[in-house]
């Protein structure tokens, strides 16, 4: 499965956006604070360094220092300043400071000092713990600067708040999650909740007279887009009423003429004549049914029932049966959809009707996977091309073209099948069967 770091929905782009604006943000502040931080420690410890290594140099100018009175005096000159004409030990296991170095450096060359080098050490674990100040999270340090030949030990400390630092950014950073995300994921719901109501509105069937318009909420432009897609399903609604008006009058005033016909002719004594004209009033009366059929297909005047395929599927095969048709059962599982039983049994009527007009017979099956039922009906004709496939669920294809009621009928069959199962929230397929023939298949979802 390929994995997606971009999410689809609006609340997920919104918040993954803003979290990532926030992690560059913290990340450039904590850069820049860090480089601050080190400036301001190399400030302090260097200073102080400098200010003592000046003072040193002065007074062995002036060969002013005292002698230390005691040994205690002694041992804390010895760590807070050296002075030799000889490069002093530095401690083992001491790590080189370049940058303090050089910063040094540079202040003793902006007090006019002539600076032959200066280094710089952080001391050992064990000699920072010996001088560590519990209150003051630092570093021992000692800079060493080479004057006129002469070597200037000092101890300084440069002050290490690193760990603190990180602390502060990730408090600063979960504060900022939380007082930003929030209010955008809660926006952002607002905002998404009415478009994915909108969303589902739209995918439903628009042939449903009875649909509450839905409720304007959220910001002011989903407010405006929900008003307009209200104001176009009303205008739909009333379109589609005023075709079932019009397609039932007409369906009416053509039936009329045509029974009227139809009684007519039965007094033509000549009876082959007679039995042709019959038969052309009866291929315009199914044409007519078909096509009216056609049209009202989905309109949604019946209710929708909960239906065990079981017992639709054998009461299907026993209709066909009583007539004399080869129209067989081969399997059924137990599953119930939701729909609405005139209309799916007159798609399966069309269905096995072509089962029986292009394929001698027909067999009638159920399977159910992932939640979806399979209503198939099969047959034993030569199938069709892929060509065919795409066109006959088209309205007044057909596979056989001479449009002779005995050999198919008018082409819509497919096409009522199609809009019904459509209708009912499913679809249609037609497929070749690898040893021949042809599998019609309605999907529908299963209902629990």
């Amino acid at each position: 499965m390929k994995f997606r770091l971009w999410p689809k929905s609006l609340v997920g782009q919104l918040v993954f956006a803003v979290a990532v604006m926030l992690f560059v943000a913290q990340a450039i502040n904590f850069v820049l604070l860090s480089r601050g931080m080190r400036q301001q420690a190399l400030a302090h410890g260097g200073g102080m360094a400098v200010a003592r290594v000046i003072d040193a140099i002065e007074r062995d100018r002036r060969g002013d220092f005292r002698r230390p009175q005691n040994d205690e005096e002694a041992r804390e000159r010895a760590q807070k300043l050296v002075i030799s004409d000889t490069m002093p030990p530095v401690p083992v296991g001491a790590v080189r400071l370049p940058d303090l170095a050089k910063y040094v450096s540079g202040l003793l060359d902006e007090t006019n000092i002539r600076v032959e080098s200066v280094d710089a050490w952080a001391l050992p674990p064990r000699e920072r713990q010996r001088l560590r100040r519990p209150e003051f999270p630092d570093r021992a340090v000692i800079v060493v600067a080479k004057v006129d030949g002469r070597y200037f030990a000092v101890r300084t400390r440069i002050a290490v708040g690193g760990n603190r630092l990180q602390g502060f950014l990730v408090w600063q950073t979960l504060s900022l999650y939380l007082l930003l995300l929030v209010p955008i994921m809660l926006i952002a719901y607002r905002a998404a909740r009415p478009l994915r109501d909108l969303t589902r509105a739209a995918r439903a069937n628009p042939a449903l007279r009875d649909a509450e318009p839905l409720e304007e909420e959220g910001p002011s432009d989903v407010r405006d887009l929900i008003a307009a897609f209200n104001a176009y399903r009303s205008r739909i609604a009333t379109m589609l009423s005023d075709k079932d008006r019009m397609l039932g009058a007409v369906g009416h005033d053509l039936r009329t003429p045509l029974a009227s016909l139809r009684v007519r002719v039965e007094q033509v004594e000549d009876d082959q004549l007679r039995d042709k004209m019959i038969a052309s009033i009866e291929e315009m009366t199914a044409m007519l049914s078909d096509i009216l059929a056609l049209a009202r297909s989905g309109a949604g005047t019946e209710a929708v029932e909960r239906m065990p395929l079981r017992d639709l599927i054998g009461e299907l095969a026993a209709d066909y049966q009583e007539r004399g048709k080869d129209v067989t059962v081969s399997g059924v599982a137990g599953v119930a959809v939701l729909a609405r039983p005139m209309l799916l049994k007159r798609a399966l009527r069309n269905l096995a009707d072509n089962a029986l007009a292009y394929g001698q017979r027909g067999r009638l099956s159920v399977t159910a996977e992932a939640g979806r039922a399979r209503i198939i009906v099969s047959d034993d004709g030569p199938g069709l091309t892929e060509e065919q496939i795409r066109t006959l669920v088209e309205p007044f294809a057909r596979g056989e073209q001479s449009r002779n009621r005995a050999t198919g009928g008018a082409g819509l069959g497919l096409s009522i099948a199609r809009d019904i199962a459509e209708g009912e929230g499913g679809s249609l397929a037609l497929c070749n069967r690898p040893g021949g023939g042809l599998d019609a298949i309605i999907e529908l979802p299963v209902q629990a």
